[in-house]
């Protein structure tokens, strides 16, 4: 290998050589308390370090970084205290995560490092999510984030580039190519000679360079670095690295040939910068021998006090309790001044209010801006806001719910426009594994807003028509409000907005403009988890939400004689279970409505808890009335007797009859 000074100071040379050490030495314990048992699983960066060291020490300490699993020497560069991360590999409760994750599946906003999950791919979106909170902000900082080459196949990647692309967002998008995803070559994984090819194709600037060249990588880095702060841009960059250990340990790499495994040992990162460094006078012998000594002082100090913690132990109330981000709602009172509007009024009015009232609120989505989305409910939000903080996006849900997270890591506030509800099929990775899921992994929050038109018996066939609210309220993490009437519309999306969790806002299509109401004018908030008694009786309970509770009133208004208490949920994560029982016990009959399908649906869970906690007041089965099990068809006949609304009278009328 050769290396070439390039400008960089001793000091930077040898300080590039010590974390890459010090990653290299704590891989090397770390496999030996692997075949002890006392980690579960390691994923090996040996091989690998100079890509890691190389980049982290090149960007400022304020700048953010998202690594993956074989990125030990980011964690390393940037100081995090070692007695940490080996509690985090032994699940110990000093770990990032308590002990809900492994490996390095945690951030930390100290540091300005953001890990991975599993699912590979949001993480690229998420990087543009932080670069545009700086650019929008004006604070002149570069984000880099880190995919091997095979995470480079996902459509999270190509979303990503093409994203950051059209935003001009100073990403650095860094791939580390070490021959292999798990077992399978790169030669199964893509078809072009080098994967920095595709960077023209996104009009992207991109770069290929020798991932074990410490000095390459640094300088390159450095230099891309100050460029990108004076003219923000996106960069792709390949390193061309080797995997030396398996995918992770408990793979082996049997299906490496020798000859390939020799070729890439010659190129060691570490040994051969050693010996560079020797050469030129900036290390001896003597004092590499003292930097090993001082490392393996410090490995074993700290792994010393991590022995001695105590296990993880577990605690319902702690558990649950760190699910969701703490949110001291405040109650902001109606005001005199009200208006008939509606649904859609409500929408709009309450999105723009919290405009206003949140400087750093983004919104993003399809058509959004000058077209003012497709029920107009952003328009003149452009001429009011900029187009900043009002962003048409590309066809691409997945990147951009992802790049909402990285807003909200960056300090700021989103909501994301799904076109349709049905839409959010394609961006349901970084909902339920990523929004739900980083607060209770590492303490992050989510301040995701994600509004959701949904609903049929508008003629839209099966692709437009959904509502997919059970997808969600099965996800711990997730809160889902689902409003009937404008009044609590506006003020449950200000809640929302206020919330620092993230919320699936359903907003029925069929309700936008065929429902008006009395409003306030002004600014105001309404309670999660508090459902609405829209009439009283004891005859029978009926519980619905959305456009099904129009059907309910519908059905009760031709048949006025039934005492029936109709109740509203108004959210369905958290649930009022509360006003749901004691109406039970008053009436002793329970029917409940949805438009979803019935198998799995809302009605199911809450048919469940009333027989578990009311059973003894039921005095007769209770009742789900729901759509049929077939997708939701286009011709109105077909959905008439698809959707529940004309069956609702019969089923309520055999109940009371029972």
């Amino acid at each position: 290998m050769k290396y070439q000074n390039k400008g960089i100071s001793d000091a930077t040379s040898v300080l590039l050589y010590q974390r890459m050490l010090t990653s290299r030495m704590i891989e090397e314990k770390m496999l030996i308390l692997l075949r002890q048992g006392k980690i579960s699983k390691w994923f090996s960066g040996i091989g690998q370090e100079a890509v890691s060291v190389g980049v982290t020490t090149a960007l400022d300490e304020a700048e953010y970084i998202l690594p993956m699993h074989r990125n030990l020497g980011v964690f390393v560069s940037r100081g995090i205290p070692l007695n940490r991360l080996f509690s985090q590999w032994q699940g110990k409760a000093n770990g990032f995560t308590k002990g809900r994750d492994r490996s390095f599946h945690f951030g930390s906003q100290e540091h300005k490092i953001v890990g991975m999950i599993s699912h590979l791919g949001p993480q690229m979106g998420v990087a543009d999510g932080i670069a545009l909170a700086h650019t929008i902000t004006g604070d002149k900082k570069v984000t880099a984030v880190f995919s091997g080459e095979g995470g480079t196949s996902e459509g999270d990647f190509h979303e990503a580039l093409n994203i950051a692309s059209v935003w001009n967002l100073p990403v650095l998008f860094c791939i580390e190519n070490n021959g292999y995803g798990l077992s399978t070559p790169t030669k199964e994984q893509y078809n072009c000679d080098n994967l920095v090819d595709r960077g023209p194709g996104y009009g992207m600037e991109s770069h290929f360079l020798d991932g074990n060249n410490v000095l390459e990588v640094y300088a390159l880095i450095d230099s891309l670095r100050k460029s990108m702060l004076s003219h923000p841009r996106p960069v792709l960059l390949e390193f061309k690295t080797f995997r030396m250990r398996g995918h992770e340990e408990a793979s082996g790499t049997k299906y490496v040939p020798e000859a390939l495994m020799a070729k890439w040992a010659a190129k060691d990162p570490l040994e051969n910068y050693e010996t560079f460094l020797r050469e030129e006078g900036l290390l001896t012998g003597s004092r590499i021998a003292e930097l090993k000594s001082e490392i393996t002082a410090e490995i074993d100090t700290h792994l010393k006090t991590v022995f001695a913690e105590e296990s993880v132990q577990y605690n319902k109330s702690d558990e649950l309790n760190d699910v969701y981000k703490p949110f001291d709602f405040k109650e902001i009172k109606i005001g005199n001044n009200t208006e008939k509007i509606r649904f859609v009024d409500a929408i709009s009015q309450g999105l723009r209010q919290a405009m206003e009232q949140y400087q750093n609120l983004v919104i993003m989505g399809q058509d959004i801006a000058d077209y003012g989305g497709v029920f107009k409910i952003t328009e003149g939000f452009v001429q009011e806001f900029g187009k900043e903080r009002v962003r048409n996006t590309p066809i691409c849900e997945s990147a951009v719910v992802s790049a909402a997270m990285g807003l909200s890591i960056a300090g700021m506030k989103a909501v994301v426009e799904m076109q349709f509800a049905d839409f959010a099929s394609t961006g349901f990775n970084p909902i339920v594994n990523y929004l739900a899921k980083s607060h209770y992994r590492w303490g992050e929050k989510a301040d995701v807003v994600i509004r959701m038109p949904c609903g049929g018996d508008v003629g839209a066939g099966p692709f437009h028509s959904q509502t997919n609210e059970a997808w969600f309220t099965k996800t711990p993490g997730l809160k889902v409000v689902y409003p009937a009437f404008p009044y609590d519309a506006k003020g449950l999306l200000a809640t929302a907005i206020a919330d620092p969790n993230p919320v699936l806002f359903f907003e029925h299509k069929g309700l936008y403009r065929s429902v008006d109401q009395e409003v306030p004018t002004d600014y105001y908030t309404l309670p999660f988890g508090k459902a609405s008694i829209l009439r009283s009786g004891d005859a029978i309970t009926i519980v619905s939400y959305g456009a099904a509770v129009h059907w309910a009133m519908d059905t009760l208004a031709k048949h006025p004689g039934i005492q029936a208490e109709l109740i509203d949920l108004r959210t369905l994560a958290p649930l009022d279970t509360e006003t749901i029982f004691q109406s039970v016990q008053k009436t002793g009959k329970l029917i409940i409505l949805q438009e979803d399908s019935l198998f799995g649906g809302v009605a199911s869970d809450i048919s469940a808890l009333v027989t578990e906690h009311c059973f003894a007041y039921l005095d007769g089965p209770i009742k789900r009335v729901a759509s049929e099990e077939t997708p939701i068809p286009f011709a109105k006949n077909l959905e008439d007797g698809y959707l529940p609304k004309g069956r609702f009278e019969s089923e309520l009328l055999d109940l009371l009859a029972y």
